[in-house]
C-alpha cells in the first residue's frame, strides 16, 4: 500500500488527507505549528475571539458531504456596504429583495443586478463543469491530465478577455455598483481592473447556496475536520517542519525533517506555498521564476479590537468603501505601499454569536487589503497605519473613540512567519490577466506522487476552492496509485447539508 505524507494541516491538507485515508492508504501529516487549521485560526483575549482567516462559509454542502456535523447559522444579510458618499446597500441572501435593494440605492439598476446575477449563474454552472471539475493543462501544470475539454459556450460562459471592472461596466452605469462588483476581486488577492471577471461568479453562490457562520467562529471547522483525522487513522505529527522533499529524477522518495530524519513516502501532497515548495522543499528554477512572473496576491493588515458598548445596527459583515477605489489598488499593486485611502472590511461575529466577546461588548475585525511587503518597506510603521485607518473610519461614520480596550495588529509579516506565505500574500500568485485563473501552479508536482494543494495551487485560495482543490488532488492519486476502489467526487457542494 502506498504511503502517504502530507506537508501541512491547512483545509485543504486536511481534507486531502482524510479522503485518502478514507480511500485505504497509509497517510501522516506534518504540521509546523502546534495546531492544525493553517489560516482557519483564531485570536483570543480578555474574553474575545477573532477569526484571523475565514469569517464567512459557502458552499457548506462541501464540508456537509465529507460528514461533517456543524452548527451553522445562515445570513440573511450578507453583507453591508457603505459608500464614500455615505449611501448604503444591504446585500440580502435572497436575489429579488437584493435587486430591491439595488432599485433603492441606484433605481433603474435592480433589473441590472438580476441581470447580473443570471450571468453569475451562468459563469458558475461553466466553472462548475470545467475549471473546479479537475486540472487543466497549463505551464505550471507539471505532468498534468485534462480531465475535460473547454467547450466554446462554457468559455464564452465566463467573459475570457474581460476584468472583473469591466464586466461592472457591461452591467451598471453607477460607479457604486461598480464598487459593489469589484469587491469580489479582493477574495483571490487582485485587483478589480485586473482580475478576471469569472470572479463575479461570486454574487451566485452567496445569493444561491447562501453566506453561512459556524457557531463558535469559523474555526470550529478545523477541529471537526482533526477529529475526523484521528477517527480516520491519519497519524498527525504537530510541531514537526518538513525542511525538504526528496526525490530522483522521476518519483518522490520521502521528506526530510527539520531535525535531519528521513522519512519514506511514495506519494508527497504540499498543503503549501507554491513558492514555497519549488523555492526551497523541491528547488524548481523554472516553476519558481514562472510563480515570481505571476507577482504575488495581496496580503491583509488587522485590527483586532476590543469594543466595549455595542454598536446600534452594526452587521455582523461590513465594507466600508474608499473614495478613490482605482486610487486604492494603484497602491496596493503599482506603488506596493498601504492605500492612503483605504477600503475596510469590518466583522463582528458577537452580533450573532455572543460567545465571542464578553457581556455588552463587541469584538470587532477592521481588514485592509496591504501589499504582500514587510511593514519595515512600509513608508509608516504599523502603529500609525492602525491610527490611520481608525480615523478613515471614525469620518465615515464608525467612531470607536473612548470604546477601544485593546487593538492587536496581524500584518504581512505575521502571514509570511506562521505560514511561510510568499512574502506575506494571502493567496499566493496574484490573480491578475485574463488567463490568470489558467497559470496557477497544478495538482500534479513535476515528479511522480508530488502534488500541490491549497490557496496557491489549483483552483485557488479559499474554503470552497481548496476544499475542491483536495478532492482534485485524492482523485488524482487515486488514479496514479489505485487502491482497488474509488468512491471520490471533485465537484461537492451540492447543498447546505447539515445546516441547522
Amino acid at each position: 500500500m502506498p504511503e502517504v505524507t502530507v506537508i501541512g494541516g491547512g483545509v485543504g491538507g486536511m481534507v486531502c488527507a482524510l479522503l485518502l485515508a478514507r480511500e485505504g492508504h497509509r497517510v501522516r501529516l506534518y504540521e509546523r505549528l502546534p495546531r492544525l487549521g493553517g489560516k482557519l485560526a483564531e485570536h483570543t483575549r480578555d474574553g474575545f475571539t477573532f477569526s484571523l482567516g475565514p469569517s464567512l462559509l459557502t458552499l457548506p454542502g462541501l464540508f456537509s458531504d465529507l460528514g461533517l456535523e456543524l452548527d451553522l447559522v445562515e445570513l440573511d444579510e450578507l453583507c453591508r456596504y457603505r459608500f464614500a458618499d455615505g449611501s448604503t446597500l444591504a446585500a440580502y441572501r435572497d436575489p429579488a429583495r437584493m435587486a430591491a435593494e439595488v432599485d433603492r440605492l441606484a433605481p433603474g439598476e435592480g433589473r441590472n443586478w438580476l441581470a447580473f446575477h443570471d450571468w453569475a449563474r451562468g459563469c458558475f454552472e461553466a466553472s462548475r463543469r470545467t475549471f473546479f471539475a479537475g486540472p487543466l493543462i497549463h505551464p505550471l501544470a507539471g505532468r498534468g491530465r485534462q480531465v475535460g475539454q473547454v467547450g466554446l459556450p462554457d468559455l464564452l460562459a465566463v467573459a475570457p478577455g474581460r476584468t472583473l471592472h469591466g464586466l461592472a461596466r457591461r452591467f451598471f452605469t453607477d460607479p457604486r455598483l461598480w464598487q459593489y462588483v469589484g469587491r469580489y476581486a479582493t477574495y483571490a488577492g487582485s485587483s478589480p481592473y485586473l482580475a478576471p471577471a469569472a470572479l463575479g461568479c461570486i454574487p451566485a453562490i452567496e445569493h444561491g447556496e447562501g453566506g453561512w457562520y459556524v457557531s463558535g467562529g469559523l474555526p470550529r471547522i478545523a477541529d471537526a475536520l482533526a477529529l475526523m483525522l484521528e477517527k480516520a487513522g491519519v497519524e498527525i505529527v504537530l510541531g514537526v517542519e518538513v525542511v525538504r522533499v526528496l526525490a530522483d529524477g522521476e518519483r518522490v522518495r520521502g521528506v526530510r525533517l527539520a531535525s535531519g530524519e528521513r522519512e519514506r513516502a511514495d506519494i508527497v501532497v504540499a498543503n503549501t506555498d507554491a513558492a514555497a515548495l519549488y523555492g526551497r522543499l523541491l528547488p524548481d528554477r523554472r516553476r519558481l521564476r514562472r510563480i515570481a512572473e505571476l507577482g504575488t496576491s495581496s496580503s491583509v493588515f488587522l485590527l483586532l479590537a476590543g469594543v466595549d458598548g455595542r454598536t446600534e445596527g452594526l452587521a455582523h459583515h461590513s465594507i466600508v468603501f474608499s473614495a478613490d477605489y482605482a486610487r486604492e489598488f494603484s497602491d496596493i499593486f503599482q506603488r506596493r505601499r498601504p492605500p492612503e485611502d483605504p477600503t475596510v472590511y469590518l466583522g463582528c461575529s458577537a452580533v450573532d454569536d455572543p460567545s465571542q466577546a464578553p457581556r455588552g461588548a463587541e469584538n470587532q475585525v477592521m481588514l485592509v487589503n496591504v501589499p504582500a511587503r514587510d511593514p519595515d518597506r512600509w513608508p509608516m510603521s504599523p502603529e500609525a497605519y492602525r491610527d490611520l485607518v481608525l480615523e478613515r473610519l471614525a469620518r465615515r461614520g464608525h467612531d470607536l473613540s473612548g470604546r477601544l480596550r485593546f487593538v492587536d495588529l496581524f500584518t504581512p509579516a505575521d502571514l509570511r512567519d506562521r505560514y511561510g506565505a510568499w512574502g506575506g500574500s494571502i493567496y499566493g500568485a496574484a490573480c491578475s490577466g485574463r488567463f490568470a485563473p489558467l497559470r496557477r501552479p497544478g495538482n500534479r508536482g513535476p515528479r511522480r506522487g508530488l502534488y500541490l494543494v491549497g490557496g496557491s495551487a489549483h483552483p485557488g485560495g479559499g474554503l470552497p476552492l481548496v476544499t475542491m482543490g483536495a478532492r482534485i488532488v485524492a482523485s488524482l492519486v487515486e488514479q496514479d496509485f489505485p487502491t482497488g476502489s474509488s468512491h471520490l467526487t471533485t465537484t461537492g457542494g451540492r447543498g447546505p447539508g447539515t445546516a441547522r
